[in-house]
């Protein structure tokens, strides 16, 4: 395939996803890289789009994995990327069948979310208190506090603009996966470390970036990475000796407020998931507590242990 013909058949594809499946940017733009790479290898192997079988693509898919040495679940979603890509592929007339349908994703084991205990997540946020830039401080203590607050991921914390946060009624607005709209309540103590943070903090971050409409900022005054966040994060934890990552803020969320009595359909909506199936993982966490709790109390947990007693 010429490579201008493919430079605007990627294009076109990019514009697919975003207009037509409603993905999110950063879904949209790996999808399309991982197309490219495809297309250079069906280029490379003097293949065409409108030829390449499920040979191919598994072979692919295989090169591919060992190559980078990728794991299970990447391959699955290499795997969808891909059928996606064939999916428009035949929408824009271009083959009449999707090769990558009839390709099997690898098994993933099913992986327990991991959550750290409610004091845990006390002494992160506590220990960014003694930072020695005041300002930063302020900024990152709200920015935890707002994620482990409403159960948020990191690309949603780092897209907030000022005006979806509504202070006065503690919720605050959320564009997640797909740009599905959420609202979800904020906490006391995280209203007011944003009180603080737009109060003392984010005015000094913004400096000659008056007009700039995210809520979190960096030094120069314009939106933070994710990058960054997982950076600040890890250091955070560094001090206390803590192994996690930013997304255990979101997990312990989720299992706090399971443990708490909450139903699974709401830290569903809160969450954001579309399939309450992938809220259903985190039952297993809570199953997990109320087996250990039944067989330190029950009495029938360990009947002999009662009858030598």
């Amino acid at each position: 395939m010429p490579k201008q013909v493919s430079l605007v058949l990627l294009e076109d594809y990019y514009d697919y996803l975003i207009v037509e499946r409603r993905v999110a940017k950063t879904t949209a733009e790996s999808y399309v890289h991982l197309a490219r790479v495809h297309l250079e290898y069906v280029d490379t192997h003097q293949l065409s789009c409108d030829t390449v079988k499920i040979e191919h693509i598994a072979s692919f898919i295989a090169d591919r994995a060992e190559n980078l040495e990728l794991s299970r679940r990447t391959q699955a979603k290499n795997i969808s990327a891909l059928r996606s890509f064939y999916r428009f592929l035949c929408d824009s007339g271009v083959r009449d069948d999707n090769p990558v349908k009839l390709l099997d994703a690898p098994k993933i084991p099913l992986t327990i979310p991991k959550a750290v205990s409610y004091d845990a997540v006390d002494m992160f946020l506590e220990s960014i208190d003694g930072l020695d830039d005041p300002i930063l401080a302020i900024r990152d203590r709200a920015l935890f506090e707002l994620i482990y607050s409403c159960g948020l991921r990191v690309s949603e914390v780092c897209s907030l603009r000022v005006e979806d946060v509504r202070r006065q009624e503690k919720v605050v607005r959320i564009i997640g996966k797909g740009d599905k709209e959420r609202v979800v309540p904020i906490g006391d103590i995280s209203v007011e470390k944003l009180d603080e943070y737009i109060r003392d903090a984010r005015s000094v971050l913004a400096g000659n970036h008056i007009h700039e409409k995210t809520l979190f900022l960096g030094r120069r005054g314009v939106k933070l990475t994710r990058a960054l966040v997982w950076k600040r994060f890890k250091q955070y934890c560094a001090k206390i000796d803590l192994d996690a990552k930013v997304h255990t803020l979101r997990h312990s969320f989720a299992t706090h407020l399971l443990r708490g009595g909450a139903d699974l359909r709401s830290v569903q909506e809160l969450l954001g998931h579309s399939d309450i199936r992938t809220t259903q993982i985190y039952t297993h966490t809570t199953t997990d507590d109320l087996r250990t709790a039944f067989d330190q109390f029950h009495p029938g947990a360990h009947p002999e242990k009662t009858e030598a007693e």
